[in-house]
């Protein structure tokens, strides 16, 4: 059946952080859509040097750009022996032209060859901020999960640096962990579970859009 859903902008096309982030703040009735859904969105040039930088810049520019709210994070992982490399250059890591995960996953261990297990801590953050359609910060953090880096990959679940990057206190990676646990203690989920009290007060504030959504009966 067809409803009206509040809605914000996820300033992202990437699917799969849209329908982690999505799951999480389902109780609060809020829907996520994708740049790749709206007309008009800009490509927000990631300068910055930190998480913080990048996402702010990219969730006010943004709705500014859409006159929407929007939600904006910049994550990656940050590896202690290589002084918190890839950092926000994560995505990019193997270069600009080879955006793609196995190539940066690759050099990522090439990077780490003969450095031993317990060299190689590392942490996921994940810096988020969600701004009203005049380009105000309403909400702001950055959280971390800890772990470190593995000698080979493991798992088929996740994505980017997921199957290298092992949660120590489970003894598997986020590639191996079901997708459930990873929603529950991965960087991106609890940034984005913090942000569900003040999608809440916005909804009962009704200060959020609404558009015409599929929903379950």
């Amino acid at each position: 059946m067809k409803k009206e859903v509040p809605y914000i902008i996820f300033g992202t096309s990437n699917k799969n952080k849209a329908i982690e982030a999505t799951a999480i703040v389902a109780s609060s009735g809020v829907r996520f859509i994708t740049l790749a859904e709206v007309d008009g969105a800009i490509d927000v040039v990631e300068d910055g040097t930190t998480f913080a930088e990048n996402a702010r810049k990219k969730a006010i520019e943004q709705a500014l750009n859409l006159k929407e709210w929007t939600l904006a994070e910049d994550s990656g992982i940050c590896v202690d022996y290589l002084g918190g490399a890839p950092g926000v250059y994560s995505a990019r890591y193997a270069g600009a032209d080879e955006r793609s995960d196995a190539r940066n996953n690759e050099k990522l261990l090439a990077d780490l060859a003969g450095v031993p297990l317990e060299k190689r801590g590392a942490h996921y953050a994940c810096h988020m901020v969600l701004a009203d359609p005049e380009g105000n910060v309403v909400f702001e953090t950055e959280q971390q999960c800890r772990g470190r880096v593995l000698f080979e990959e493991s798992g088929v679940n996740g994505f980017g640096y997921d199957p290298l990057f092992e949660v120590i206190e489970y003894h598997k990676t986020f590639g191996d962990l079901a997708p459930i646990i990873k929603s529950a203690i991965s960087h991106r989920a609890r940034a984005t579970r913090l942000l569900v009290p003040v999608l809440c007060r916005l909804v009962a504030e009704k200060k959020l859009p609404t558009r015409l959504m599929d929903v379950e009966d």
